[in-house]
């Protein structure tokens, strides 16, 4: 056991207890003047400590053991999403969350994302490497993804959703499918995007009073009419994104100061805990502490691709280029979103923003990582 410990990737630990320092720090400032009900010094200690703890039992555990009964997480999965959908409470539009004693609420497509890196990463590791075959390989791991993908976009939850498909996407592609059918999934990605755009642009309108009509949430389509045409977007659409920009833009280079935010204190950002907690980085510490920030990231995601080029075992290869996916999608989605280049969806940033069910399982996530460096008996210690 002891043996065993020594391995463990302090660099990942000292960034993850940094991580939460940090937001402790941003959730105090983003909620001193609003909403400062959600800054609870106890509720977010006992947050931290069950998310440390997950953390040091998930690294404990052997990943392998999941990796054998991935077909059992991934039925339970399933039926997390079915049962959220006809019993779970609906939040800012979508119905997805099931409702827990002492206030707390449960998301389970944050649990579904490790299920499905468990159980891609499970089947994907049959293959040994070899060049994945059409009918089967490649198939039935689109199957896979696909039933959780849409489960979560009927919800409607459009930005998990894409988080699970970009999941399945760099699994696979790392997975070694055949260069010609990347070629051609990815031409009809593109074209499928390109005609989806096209088609909401010139359709808005009619499609919104379709949906209407038939009783289904168009809380998302603002948010994508925003990004591919700013100047037919209502002002409430583009009241967020255009306070957010302002807001960083105000901090320059070094920032107003800490508890100094004057567009986070004045209540122009909306949800500045959560989704906008890096408009909090941007005005209150400008262009250095987003870098920093950004940086931290950066050594973490390294630290992960490290383990996972010296794992000498596929599935824990497999897993963490799965984490690793979800995690540079989700810094991406978040930041790109608050400076205008990528819609505005309910993507919170990693171990940042406030949310104890997105903190819980990201640290989970990083516990997997821990798990691959700490039970491959042959990684190598030449990093």
């Amino acid at each position: 056991m002891l043996h065993k410990l020594k391995k463990i990737d302090f660099t990942i630990v000292l960034i993850l207890i940094s991580f939460m320092v940090i937001s402790t720090l941003l959730l105090y400032s983003a909620t001193r003047y609003n909403h400062s009900e959600v800054f609870d010094p106890v509720k977010l200690t006992v947050i931290y400590i069950i998310s440390l703890t997950a953390f040091f039992v998930t690294t404990l555990l052997d990943y392998r053991v999941l990796a054998k009964i991935w077909y059992y997480l991934y039925g339970i999965g399933i039926f997390l999403l079915v049962a959220v959908y006809f019993f779970g409470a609906r939040i800012n539009g979508a119905r997805g969350w099931f409702k827990l004693p002492f206030g707390l609420d449960f998301q389970p497509v944050e649990l579904v994302k490790i299920i499905l890196i468990i159980s891609l990463a499970a089947f994907m590791a049959r293959n040994k490497g070899e060049t994945l075959g059409l009918t089967q390989d490649v198939l039935p791991i689109l199957l896979l993804g696909i039933l959780p993908i849409g489960l979560v976009v009927i919800q409607p939850d459009l930005g998990n959703a894409i988080i699970l498909g970009v999941i399945l996407l760099g699994m696979i592609w790392i997975g070694n499918i055949r260069w010609t059918h990347g070629v051609i999934g990815g031409g009809l990605i593109v074209g499928f995007a390109y005609l989806f755009l096209y088609l909401f642009k010139l359709y808005h309108d009619p499609l919104k009073e379709f949906l209407v009509a038939k009783g289904i949430s168009t809380h998302w389509m603002p948010r994508i009419l925003t990004l591919i045409d700013p100047s037919a977007a209502t002002n409430d659409a583009k009241y967020h994104v255009d306070n957010a920009i302002r807001a960083i833009g105000s901090g320059s280079l070094l920032g107003e100061s800490y508890l100094q935010g004057t567009s986070i204190h004045s209540g122009f950002i909306p949800v500045a805990y959560t989704d906008s907690i890096f408009v909090v980085v941007g005005e209150e510490f400008g262009f250095v502490g987003s870098s920093i920030l950004l940086l931290m990231y950066f050594v973490l995601i390294y630290r992960m691709i490290l383990i996972s080029l010296y794992c000498n075992n596929y599935t824990g290869s497999y897993m963490i280029i799965g984490i690793v996916s979800m995690l540079v999608y989700q810094v991406f989605q978040n930041v790109g979103m608050m400076i205008g280049i990528m819609p505005l969806t309910g993507i919170t940033l990693p171990f940042i923003s406030y949310g104890g069910t997105s903190l819980l399982i990201n640290m989970v996530a990083m516990g997997l990582v821990m798990s691959v460096r700490l039970h491959d008996d042959k990684l190598l210690d030449e990093e």
